[in-house]
């Protein structure tokens, strides 16, 4: 149980962060660090968790704030709705409206307190909570360093509002598997999804279609070569449609990670397209693996 206490610390120090800088603009990045995880792995967590991204919870907790504020201060509604990170007061009101079906005078007037917006608290009883589920446990395995080639692109993850791996990911692959045969030296049999921070303090992720090489060579066109430090990994079975994928990686973040007196050690993480993979097989099998050591 300590893993899990120590996690529901890091996280709600992020969350007792953003409660004390409502009234500024607040930086995920600096949510992330005062959490001591690094930004996109504070974001994967918290989506995890919560079901809602990072962005979308502030801004919740900024209107929460400013719900408050309408019934317990006699601030002006343009004062409330700039500290609230709206540039007017109209569009204070449309979001305002949109969200609670009044506009923020009327709400004032009424003085409905129904309508706070609590916080979340991830205490170490909310996340043994979530882990109620029966799963299967990962396999732990030491994988050496790997030198793999193929095409990348960068995307938002499902941790962002600007999530577009439904248009990212598909694509880069079926332009990649045409063109296997180019990558001189390739180990067969097995693909691999890279999926890394793009640029530090980011939410934009990189994501490498490849395969492994058992040396590099002159590279493909348009093709980039990754190194892929040896690392322990937690390496978790999915079966099932690719699409559902998300299903298996948020059970690994949000359920085992937090309770299995380990750590992500902010490498890539590895999707592995083996011999049992199908594409329009219910019993189709992907590996997903995160790079892991001991708390």
């Amino acid at each position: 149980m300590v893993a899990v206490e120590d996690y529901a610390v890091q996280m709600q120090r992020g969350i007792d962060f953003i409660e004390e800088h409502l009234d500024e603009d607040i930086e995920l990045a600096e949510v992330a660090r005062r959490a001591g995880i690094s930004r996109w792995h504070f974001q994967r967590i918290f989506k995890a968790l919560t079901h809602e991204t990072l962005k979308t919870y502030i801004r919740g907790r900024r209107l929460a704030h400013a719900l408050r504020k309408l019934l317990e201060t006699d601030e002006r509604i343009i004062e409330i709705a700039l500290a609230a990170g709206y540039d007017s007061q109209e569009s204070f009101t449309r979001a305002f409206k949109q969200s609670f079906g009044i506009t923020p005078h009327r709400y004032r007037r009424l003085g409905d307190k129904a309508l706070f917006l609590r916080k979340v608290r991830l205490d170490a009883d909310y996340l043994a909570h979530l882990q109620t589920g029966v799963s299967p446990a990962p396999v732990l395995e030491e994988r050496g360093e790997l030198s793999m080639v193929g095409l990348a692109t960068t995307f938002f993850g499902v941790d962002s509002e600007r999530n577009n791996i439904a248009s990212e990911i598909p694509a880069l692959w079926a332009a990649f598997l045409p063109r296997l045969e180019e990558i001189p030296h390739r180990v067969p049999g097995t693909c691999y999804g890279v999926i890394r921070q793009a640029e530090a303090d980011s939410e934009r992720l990189e994501y490498v279609a490849a395969m492994e090489v058992s040396s590099l060579g002159p590279l493909p066109e348009g093709m980039v070569a990754a190194r892929i430090a040896a690392s322990r990994y937690a390496r978790f079975d999915h079966r099932g449609a690719v699409a559902e994928l998300d299903h298996t990686v948020s059970y690994a973040y949000s359920t085992w990670l937090l309770g299995s007196g380990m750590r992500h050690t902010y490498g890539p993480d590895l999707e592995i397209y083996g011999a049992d993979y199908h594409p329009t097989s219910a019993e189709s099998l992907i590996h997903y693996a995160i790079p892991v050591a001991s708390r």
